[in-house]
């Protein structure tokens, strides 16, 4: 039975984990590790430390199916709607750009809930988090995976779906390994960076906004506010209500490496000049994404890279397509094909 390691439990990790799983069954060991300390990558759900039910996404705020990909992907979205894990956005967003034909779909449970779901229809892989992984090397046919804490450990097959840039940064036999024509093609790849800001309030704290989303045009700070549990269509008097806060491209570059209590005061302050009056809250969580969207993916968008045939290395993700649902499905699939004809 080969042993094949997926490192990085956001959405493309998991979706080779269910792919995986469903077409080789009882043929192959799968493995995901993650540097987290959970799963969901850039589709991030928070939860209020004193009130778990109150949630908010810090990441993706929904799933937009293009034209192209609804058919495509129909068996995807069909099996997260039937599940009750994507519904219909319908709740009001302000400033939202809409291409014909593209229909919008927000998650009940949290964006989060979408990675779980795969990981969860993968059952027998076994996924471990606080698992950040910094060398490979190339051993007697396997590769060997080393960590931050731990002991190495060989596998077959290695499926990188972490951000380019952190490809980048592995070290051992990996460095040579990426031809010079692979490695400019890599570094060529560019994510723009921003923060995110998750507000947590009491249960029956009132926010009296006609919107459930919006988006922000004239704001040197802050592009996009969501009543969080309102543009996902839940409620409850028992749960509080949670604001997201998105902050614009340039302001998170510029703060980049700025100390995160700094960044969160910075982002307040705007907030309230958008928002007025707005209650205090009962938690406040700030999250820095260096790697937030893919601005420049890698040339021609081929859905994948191979590093190494025998024993197989590949590296996939939203840098070798594009930043959205859709396009970390097709990477997946296309890493599924390339393993599919070397195994």
């Amino acid at each position: 039975m080969s042993r094949v390691l997926i490192v990085g439990a956001g959405l493309t990790g998991s979706l080779c984990a269910h792919l995986l799983k469903r077409v080789r069954t009882n043929q192959l060991q799968i493995v995901v590790w993650d540097k987290a300390r959970g799963s969901g990558g850039r589709m991030s759900t928070s939860r209020c430390p004193s009130n778990p039910s109150c949630t908010v996404d810090l990441g993706a705020q929904y799933i937009t199916v293009t034209p192209d990909y609804a058919t495509k992907h129909k068996s995807f979205h069909d099996e997260l709607l039937a599940r009750g894990i994507l519904a219909p956005l319908t709740a009001p967003v302000e400033g939202m750009v809409m291409t014909e034909g593209s229909r919008n779909f927000v998650t009940p449970k949290g964006v989060s809930s979408i990675v779980k779901h795969f990981l969860k229809e993968s059952a027998g892989a076994a996924v471990f988090y606080e698992h950040h992984v910094t060398q490979i090397n190339l051993r007697e046919g396997k590769w060997d995976v080393s960590r931050k804490s731990g002991s190495s450990e060989q596998f077959d097959v290695v499926l990188l779906t972490i951000p380019v840039p952190q490809i980048l940064q592995l070290e051992g036999d990996i460095v040579n390994l990426i031809n010079e024509n692979q490695k400019q093609q890599l570094e060529a790849v560019s994510y723009s960076s921003r923060y995110a800001l998750g507000l947590f309030y009491e249960a029956g704290t009132q926010l009296d906004v006609a919107w459930a989303a919006r988006y922000i045009t004239n704001n040197p700070c802050i592009r996009f506010i969501s009543i969080d549990n309102k543009k996902r269509n839940i409620g409850s008097p028992d749960v509080g209500q949670s604001i997201v806060v998105h902050t614009s491209v340039p302001f998170g570059i510029e703060h980049l490496e700025s100390e995160k209590e700094e960044v969160q005061k910075l982002i307040l302050h705007q907030l309230e000049s958008l928002m007025p009056g707005l209650p205090q809250p009962a938690s406040v969580k700030c999250q820095k994404w260096r790697y937030s969207q893919v601005t420049r993916p890698l040339a021609e968008c081929p859905g994948q890279m191979t590093l190494h045939v025998k024993p197989l290395l590949l590296c996939g993700g939203d840098g070798f397509t594009h930043s959205n649902f859709d396009g970390c499905t097709e990477s997946a699939l296309l890493m599924m094909d390339v393993l599919e004809a070397n195994l």
